[in-house]
């Protein structure tokens, strides 16, 4: 079985897509037609900058649903397809898009104003993440509570084994981390980041984007998809599949967990679509075992032989 995994926030740079757009028209007209539909030019930003512009959450995150849809539809066109999908936080809207569960159209301006929404519930400066390498989970999670008993600070993102991150008020992610440094972590990096994602303090986000999908058309997904905030299956009631990209918004990402699950299913074989290389390595540190692969950085000549990978 072949599974299709798209990445979240964190995984743009400016240049992404440039090289796809230089061999294909047609995959930069798409990318310049959804920056027409959300009013502003994403394409030039994507290809040029500036840097700090791309990086803004309401910005990145379009920029990364439209790049990882249009490399799917290359895929798609040689021959390609997925049995399974699964996204790392906003990489969930670009795997029920690519399920049909959502439209194209109504995915980029939920990510657009998700984003928005997200740099706008809390005061900058007031809440952070940090990537905590090295230690258990258990170890982490038991950190956070002793921190903090009304989940100021709590592990938000299940990457990989040794890899979590934590999220929440920035004075209590900073006592987290000397913590987890004297705990024996090998590193402690404060992320950056315009709000503390998947913790309780984005609870409002989640009351926007319910929001906006009370006008939305959600489908049952015609191929599985995993969900980050169950690690499992997303069910096939539409009502449901929007109940859980609500609380997304705030619950932890189990990211490993949602791996291991589609390799009990059967999954042998990984792509991560869009730009970057950050699932892949996660990959490698969950199960070696799986054949691992990615778009980043490729010609869609190199595309075109996924077909022999990927089915």
């Amino acid at each position: 079985m072949v599974a299709w995994i798209f990445p979240g926030q964190g995984s743009q740079y400016v240049g992404m897509g440039r090289t796809f757009c230089e061999e294909s028209a047609q995959l930069k007209e798409f990318l310049g037609i959804s920056g027409r539909m959300l009013g502003f030019d994403l394409l030039t930003m994507m290809l040029e900058g500036p840097e700090r512009e791309l990086t803004l959450t309401q910005n990145a995150q379009p920029a990364i649903l439209s790049l990882s849809v249009a490399l799917s539809d290359v895929l798609r066109e040689v021959g390609a397809k997925p049995d399974i999908v699964a996204g790392l936080s906003l990489g969930e809207f670009t795997a029920l898009t690519i399920a049909g569960s959502l439209e194209y159209a109504d995915a980029l301006r939920l990510v657009r104003m998700r984003g928005m929404a997200m740099q706008d519930t809390i005061s900058p400066g007031k809440g952070s993440m940090a990537a905590i390498i090295g230690l258990q989970d258990e170890v982490v999670e038991r950190i956070c509570s002793e921190t903090s008993s009304s989940e100021e600070v709590i592990v938000a993102n299940y990457n990989c084994p040794g890899q979590v991150v934590v999220s929440g008020l920035t004075e209590k992610v900073k006592v987290v981390m000397e913590s987890c440094k004297r705990e024996g972590a090998k590193r402690c990096v404060e992320l950056s980041v315009s709000a503390p994602f998947h913790s309780r303090f984005l609870q409002p986000v989640g009351e926007i984007l319910r929001e906006f999908l009370d006008g939305v058309k959600v489908s049952p997904p015609k191929i599985p998809v995993v969900s980050n905030v169950t690690g499992d299956l997303f069910p096939e009631d539409p009502n449901e599949i929007k109940e859980l990209l609500i609380s997304q918004t705030y619950c932890p990402v189990r990211w490993e967990q949602s791996i291991r699950r589609m390799i009990q299913l059967g999954v042998d074989k990984f792509i991560e679509v869009g730009p970057g290389k950050v699932l892949s390595g996660f990959m490698k540190k969950i199960d070696r075992s799986v054949t691992v692969n990615n778009t980043d950085s490729e010609s869609l000549e190199a595309l075109r032989e996924f077909q022999e990978i990927a089915n």
